[in-house]
């Protein structure tokens, strides 16, 4: 990953580069930012492959020596990606979330299914495919099965989180296991006495337990509690069951307590490496890819350390991906071969090889694991705690019918004031299930 020589990036490179914050990223403002005009076949007999993606994340000049076709970037933008696929006239490659949006464009018939480039690829073989690529498949009724749709270009569990040692040691607590999961009741008793308050304001947050998405993390917390928050036919939310009420409960006593970044009190940074590395914040909900930026920033990489994803109890315990960041081909694509030419450079190329050693993902190719850095006791210390925690990686399966934008918009609307009020997550689960059902209600018309 490229960082800049005093270590740290800004915040637009970052959301851009790195997996873990592929929910931020898919929601930068857009505009169009071309390389090249135009589309199809470039003047001089080349193709001109055009791709919707965020920033920085293609070396452009690197994938038109690399691939000998013209280059046309657009930047990622969902309201001009909807407009272009409507009028059937998409990019060749589009840049996206699998976890998120996956069941949402398959299930309108919007996505190339892969698989037999996959089963002719030598580069991409799919005995070879990281199971966080079953995020890119739906079957029509479950994620993780039926066709492939897209591939991610590298991933974390982003239920784990990052802490430091020395605030943990001025407060004297015993650092978290690198085996044994701590339950949320115990990680927020943690971020409790962890946080710093100055006249009444927070100084240090103690914990930073959402930062890649409230209602990802409360799909998280309602499968850790062993419910879900969509219904079997992933037409309707209950956050009104044992389960849901369980994580609801959990994160309206976060919120309240005010030790760290919520719906109510949002980071005015806007994301948690500021605050991280200001030594303003004491734990960080935020997967492996964290640490490319902690490796490169050396008095953070001292006293940081990665620890297993909470778990709320109850069901058994899980580790997923809130995001799987990486890129798909639309149907009605006109340069299919060449956008798969694009898909073996980009994932198993040279740029696959340098995110793979970078440390701010883990790499979606299995053979590619070995290349994962550990050269620092940070990175040896991060390798162990992830490699101990993917056998408990997991598919939480999105619903096809809204994209998460409107959920989370719901939940902006209605928490903030019932964080305040002090209101029952009773009353607030059915102000969630009423507003978010008519959401998904309106989108089902709108799949065959």
């Amino acid at each position: 990953m490229p960082i800049s020589p005093s270590g740290a990036l800004d915040r637009r490179r970052f959301l851009a580069v790195s997996a873990g914050a592929a929910l931020a990223a898919a929601a930068l403002p857009g505009c169009a930012a071309s390389v090249d005009d135009g589309g199809g076949s470039a003047g001089d007999g080349k193709t001109t492959l055009t791709i919707m993606t965020v920033d920085n994340e293609i070396d452009v000049k690197a994938a038109q020596k690399a691939l000998g076709m013209k280059i046309n970037v657009i930047r990622r933008d969902d309201i001009k990606l909807n407009a272009m696929l409507a009028s059937k006239n998409p990019p060749d490659v589009v840049r996206g979330v699998g976890a998120l949006e996956t069941p949402y464009f398959a299930a309108r018939g919007l996505m190339t299914e892969l698989d037999s480039y996959f089963a002719k690829s030598t580069v991409l073989k799919p005995s070879d495919l990281d199971p966080v690529n079953d995020l890119w498949r739906f079957d029509g009724k479950e994620q993780g099965a039926g066709p492939r749709y897209g591939m991610a270009k590298d991933y974390s569990q982003d239920g784990m989180f990052w802490y430091r040692t020395d605030m943990f040691d001025v407060a004297k607590l015993d650092h978290p296991s690198e085996t044994q999961p701590l339950s949320f009741d115990e990680w927020l008793d943690m971020g409790k006495r962890l946080t710093q308050r100055r006249l009444g304001k927070v100084k240090v947050y103690g914990l930073s337990a959402t930062g890649l998405g409230n209602f990802a993390s409360l799909m998280n917390m309602t499968a850790s509690a062993g419910g879900s928050l969509f219904a079997e036919d992933l037409a309707s939310v209950d956050f009104s069951s044992p389960e849901a009420l369980k994580a609801l409960n959990w994160y309206l006593e976060y919120a309240r307590a005010n030790v760290g970044p919520s719906v109510s009190n949002p980071n005015p940074d806007g994301w948690d490496w500021p605050a991280y590395q200001a030594d303003r914040m004491a734990m960080a909900c935020d997967g492996y890819w964290f640490g490319g930026l902690i490796g490169g920033d050396a008095k953070s990489a001292e006293v940081s350390r990665l620890a297993p994803a909470p778990q709320m109890g109850g069901g058994k315990r899980l580790s997923p991906c809130f995001g799987a960041a990486g890129y798909w081909i639309p149907k009605e694509a006109k340069n299919k071969d060449a956008a798969w030419k694009f898909f073996e450079w980009f994932f198993g190329g040279k740029p696959a090889q340098d995110r793979a050693t970078g440390g701010v993902g883990i790499p979606t190719l299995k053979s590619l694991r070995p290349k994962m850095p550990q050269a620092t006791t940070l990175q040896k210390q991060a390798f162990k705690v992830q490699q101990q925690e993917l056998p408990y990686f997991s598919v939480l399966t999105f619903t096809p019918y809204v994209q998460l934008a409107a959920l989370e918009g719901v939940i902006n609307k209605v928490l903030p004031g019932a964080v305040k009020s002090g209101t029952s997550a009773g009353k607030v689960a059915d102000q969630l299930n009423s507003q978010m059902n008519a959401q998904i209600a309106q989108g089902k018309e709108h799949v065959g």
